[in-house]
């Protein structure tokens, strides 16, 4: 493969926040209505969401149909097509401050787990009770992250992993749209490609960064508002 394409999840692939996806419709009780509060985890707060559920009767099959129902991003499904016909020079991976139950559960829904080498999310499992657990990716020690999943550190230990199995990208194509994919984004190299959803907050942060600091964000800088401009793009690039 000569690019690497990295992908987030939620509001990239997805449309929707799949955490507030899950407990939507739902009457949660005071002390889980308003996220984790004021110096609380968000995994930690997804949790406690998933324990509440598991308690009213809710079963990890429930939560996988609607994992699998939340409607891909505009132009989602065209970019898959895209990669499923040109597999050969694009590696995929995945990393999602989702959870690896509904991470895999949608892209099986939608064909496209095939697609992708490495899924890096947030250990989901089924306990002794039938409910979803979930925990964190990892630990690190980056301020701008959440405490249990750094972006960053994830693709730069992938990138150091390939090197020693002798694979050297070309590029590096990151495609996504949240704070924490700002993270990543910004080890990017100037010969490398990031792909914000635009508006969204990593567009933001990247435009930020660019008044504040011109230069300091290396990477080409392509923002999409559908997915099918990405597969545009990557067409060029291989025609290139």
């Amino acid at each position: 493969p000569q690019f690497l394409l990295v992908f987030d999840f939620d509001e990239t692939i997805v449309d929707e926040n799949s955490d507030e996806s899950v407990a939507r419709g739902r009457a949660l009780p005071e002390s889980l209505r308003n996220g984790p509060g004021a110096g609380g985890s968000y995994n930690e707060h997804m949790q406690r969401v998933l324990r509440w559920l598991g308690e009213q009767g809710v079963r990890p099959a429930d939560l996988r149909a609607l994992y699998e129902n939340i409607p891909l991003s505009p132009g989602v499904a065209e970019l898959f097509q895209f990669l499923s016909k040109h597999r050969r020079p694009f590696e995929l991976v995945l990393i999602s401050d989702a959870n690896t139950f509904g991470v895999e559960a949608k892209l099986r829904a939608a064909g496209a787990r095939s697609l992708f080498r490495k899924v890096f999310s947030n250990p989901a499992g089924v306990d002794r009770r039938g409910f979803l657990t979930l925990g964190p990716y990892h630990g690190h020690e980056c301020p701008a992250c959440p405490p249990n999943m750094c972006k960053g550190k994830i693709l730069a230990e992938y990138l150091a992993e390939r090197a020693r199995e002798d694979v050297e990208f070309r590029r590096v194509l990151y495609v996504g749209d949240g704070a924490n994919d700002f993270c990543p984004a910004g080890t990017l190299r100037a010969a490398d490609v990031a792909f914000p959803r635009k508006g969204y907050p990593m567009h933001r942060l990247i435009q930020e960064s660019q008044e504040k600091r011109p230069g300091a964000f290396r990477a080409a800088v392509v923002p999409w508002e559908s997915a099918a401009e990405v597969a545009r793009y990557l067409q060029e690039l291989l025609r290139a």
